[in-house]
């Protein structure tokens, strides 16, 4: 069932927005919690929304009232400035989450978004920044683990940063999230019990050979950067993705369109991302708009391609535009 708010607010980026005459689809009736009086409904089924339940709140059941299925959810329009500050905020977030988690005082995180936004650069310029600390004063206590990695390698790889203030970055390291073992070992590692200990409960050559013992107490913590979104995955392995996801907090860029996408690439050149390359500002403004105007033409629409047809700008002054038709847009 749909309904339409007669009179009720939710916090938009900080601040409490008028939501009356929105539609929605309903989830549950009206509720009292700590902060009042609430209706729950399905955000993701409005643009500009979070794609999940949101708590609307409203002083009573007479602050909404039914219209049915057959009346549409509602239709808002974020404006472009509205999506680039939603975008940086989020960002922002990312920035404080990574702190946390290096602090201790968050344990994990799972940080979700399309590939070629900038979500690996922005947890390591973070931990990177810790690190030029770090190396002042003894060794660097983060690990960044790239592509594939069996069960076992996992195991080796949380026992060699398994110490109090070490974090490690499972970036693009989706095989571990389709395999039962490794999900196995992950919950142990980020279960919500003060003492975490990890066991290996097979013989093994390699742990013999590395010298690592079939268990260990980890007090590290983790932040897994990863292309995929956990409440879109079914099958057998989905019980064990909401038991990792309950022990960790799950941070959605919502960058899910092209626009949202054109609008990220446009904020992070904007701030400087091309000006390590010798070329004029001119060039600069028509790598971009080589990029906007075949944004549906292109492999993959990210921060990547901006940067490799920069680097034809580089190697070729004259022909870069022709160049990159030919490396970095699909054949029609």
């Amino acid at each position: 069932m749909n309904i339409k708010i007669v009179d009720g607010t939710y916090k938009i980026r900080g601040k409490e927005t008028d939501m009356s005459g929105l539609i929605f689809p309903l989830v549950e009736e009206f509720k009292v919690g700590a902060g009042g009086g609430y209706v729950t409904v399905d955000g993701a089924a409005v643009n500009g929304f979070p794609d999940r339940n949101i708590k609307i709140k409203v002083a009573g059941p007479g602050d909404y009232e039914a219209v049915g299925d057959d009346v549409q959810a509602s239709v808002v329009d974020e404006s472009d400035a509205e999506i680039v500050e939603r975008i940086r905020q989020r960002f922002d977030m990312l920035k404080d989450m990574t702190k946390a988690v290096k602090k201790g005082s968050v344990r994990a995180m799972i940080v979700s978004g399309p590939p070629g936004v900038g979500k690996s650069h922005g947890v390591e310029e973070v931990l990177d920044r810790y690190a030029t600390l770090e190396m002042m004063g003894g060794a660097k206590t983060h690990e960044v683990i790239k592509g594939a990695t069996s069960a076992i390698g996992l195991y080796c790889k949380l026992y060699k940063n398994a110490d109090k203030g070490k974090v490690v970055v499972f970036d693009d390291c989706d095989s571990i999230f389709n395999d039962e073992l490794s999900l196995n070992i992950l919950k142990a590692a980020l279960d919500s019990k003060k003492v975490r200990t990890i066991n290996w409960n097979t013989d093994s050559f390699k742990l013999r050979n590395e010298g690592v013992p079939d268990s260990f107490r980890f007090e590290a913590s983790a932040i897994f950067i990863t292309n995929l979104k956990f409440d879109k995955v079914k099958g057998k392995l989905r019980e064990h993705l909401e038991a990792l996801e309950s022990r960790c907090h799950y941070m959605d860029l919502t960058i899910d369109s092209d626009k949202d996408k054109i609008l990220r690439i446009k904020q992070v050149v904007a701030d400087g991302m091309l000006d390590a390359y010798e070329i004029g500002d001119e060039v600069k403004e028509e790598i971009m708009d080589f990029v906007d105007v075949n944004k549906n033409k292109l492999r993959e629409l990210s921060l990547r391609t901006v940067l490799k047809v920069a680097d034809l700008a580089v190697a070729f002054p004259t022909k870069w535009e022709a160049m990159a038709e030919n490396t970095v847009m699909r054949r029609a």
